[in-house]
């Protein structure tokens, strides 16, 4: 059976912020297995030594200039075809970059005399590239990357129905990543909170039942913080509801500029209230984190331009403060209780302690004492 290699999971997933993808994904497609079997069949149509898939990283991707731009191999098979994932080319040089640059697909038998050959590659790695077939792959209009085939296998190279065939696969293997990208978006969505785009309460009690397995399987610990906002009543009296609802969008960017462990999930728990998971973090990592984010919060400037229907920016300096309540799991939850009721041992902790952090003048953060994860939980 061919073996075929990819980046895992969590990489390739960076390649999928494009188009109608507006959201990180950890969803149920097995993107990896889905490229693995793109590869397969593009072998079985045309059999090859070897065969790569590349696309532009759209992290990094200039869409003024394509030519910038670099394309990642992120599957390949054959000899060395571990090796070469995550190694980048620039689209200007390359049989791939003239594939990628023009959109159109390309066939030599003989590299050693094509103008377009780059043998970098070759060089580092000993693998002999002698005949190339490459066709663009394309998410709805755009090119994005490309599928490359190298050293057709049985007698002769590569012959013009190969090309046909390829081409007809591509446009398949295109189709197929669009549909990934639109199931992706809506697997997305439906863990999303409409007004800010952060995570709703439902993905945080999965999140955390998640991490809370796996603490309980491979040891750490993970800070949970609960953000309620000071003040957003007065800003909904005086202003109205859509200042607000506004006032909650910025928190959200906010929270995702000032939070960029990428292991964290911010989540918009209902009304004006956060909570946020960050595994790896003690509750002192986490108070740190908290302050930080009281901090922008305090400092921030909230409405500075126009909003809803043709609203004057309001310019709210010094009107929007946030408390802040903090647990961990190794400071509060039962040490071999079952998940759920270490789950809510954590919640009821931190929600104690954003009351208590409520109580005592507001905009600050409070850590939870020992005795907050035993007690009811409060409502604020």
């Amino acid at each position: 059976m061919l073996q075929v290699f990819t980046l895992e999971n969590r990489r390739l997933e960076n390649f999928l912020e494009r188009h109608k993808a507006y959201y990180a994904y950890s969803g149920e497609i097995e993107v990896d297995r889905f490229l693995r079997e793109i590869l397969q069949k593009a072998n079985e149509f045309v059999p090859s030594e070897a065969g790569s898939i590349l696309l532009d990283d759209p992290m990094t991707k200039n869409s003024d200039d394509r030519m910038e731009n670099e394309l990642v191999f992120i599957a390949t098979y054959g000899a060395h075809g571990e090796a070469r994932l995550s190694k980048r080319m620039n689209a200007r040089v390359g049989i791939v970059g003239h594939v990628y640059a023009t959109g159109v697909a390309y066939m030599t038998d003989d590299v050693v005399d094509d103008p377009f050959f780059y043998p970098t590659l070759d060089l580092t790695d000993g693998f002999q590239t002698k005949s190339v077939l490459c066709v663009p792959v394309r998410i709805e209009s755009s090119v994005c990357g490309v599928l490359e085939l190298v050293n057709r296998s049985g007698p002769g190279g590569f012959r013009e129905k190969d090309r046909r065939l390829l081409e007809i696969f591509a446009d398949y293997a295109s189709i197929s990543i669009q549909n990934l990208l639109d199931a992706r978006r809506a697997y997305e969505v439906a863990k999303r909170d409409g007004l800010t785009g952060l995570y709703n309460e439902r993905y945080l009690h999965l999140r955390l039942t998640q991490e809370l397995s796996r603490i309980s399987r491979d040891g750490g610990d993970c800070c949970v913080i609960f953000l309620d906002l000071d003040n957003l009543k007065s800003v909904n009296d005086r202003h109205g509801h859509l200042a607000g609802s506004q006032v909650l969008r910025e928190v959200g960017y906010l929270l995702r500029r000032t939070v960029t462990d990428e292991r964290a999930t911010l989540t918009r728990y209902g009304g004006d209230e956060f909570v946020l998971i960050l595994p790896g973090h003690s509750l002192k990592e986490g108070l740190e984190v908290s302050e930080a984010i009281r901090a922008a919060i305090r400092s921030a400037t909230f409405l500075f331009r126009p909003y809803g229907f043709n609203e004057p920016a309001l310019n709210l300096q010094g009107v929007i403060t946030a408390s802040l309540g903090l647990s961990s799991i190794r400071s509060h939850a039962t040490p071999g209780a079952s998940v759920e009721q270490q789950k809510n041992e954590l919640l009821r902790a931190a929600d104690t302690a954003l009351y208590r952090a409520k109580e005592h003048g507001k905009d600050r953060c409070v850590s939870a004492s020992l005795e907050d994860a035993r007690v009811p939980a409060l409502s604020h």
